[in-house]
């Protein structure tokens, strides 16, 4: 992952397609995996991490570009976005709501 400081907002949207693509599991996330710096980030990275589900992530704070390029490119407003094989799956509550009914476990085929 490279710094998006110096990139363009075209660069941003490549870097974005290519970590969703490039990664099994990808977050998008207010802080890291470490030190979330929101509750809906923590809860995502406390389900992921229940389920033992090797992922990465990024911070989205570190540029606020990164929040408004990958909003407009997954047509998704709120953080943390997860992202399974190149798809969005959503945000905190809808990781919930499947981690709860046992759907996201079937969907990263872990748990």
């Amino acid at each position: 992952m490279s710094d998006t400081l110096t990139m363009s907002e075209a660069e941003i949207l490549d870097q974005i397609k290519g970590e969703v693509t490039d990664n099994r599991v990808f977050l998008y996330m207010k802080g890291i995996p470490d030190e979330p710096r929101c509750g809906f980030s923590s809860q995502v990275v406390q389900i992921l991490s229940h389920l033992d589900v090797d992922y990465d992530a990024r911070d989205i704070l570190v540029d606020p570009r990164i929040r408004v390029v990958l909003s407009e490119w997954s047509n998704w407003p709120t953080i943390p976005q997860l992202f399974v094989d190149g798809k969005l799956v959503g945000g905190c509550d809808i990781v919930t709501e499947m981690f709860q009914e046992g759907e996201l476990q079937q969907v990263l085929g872990a748990g």
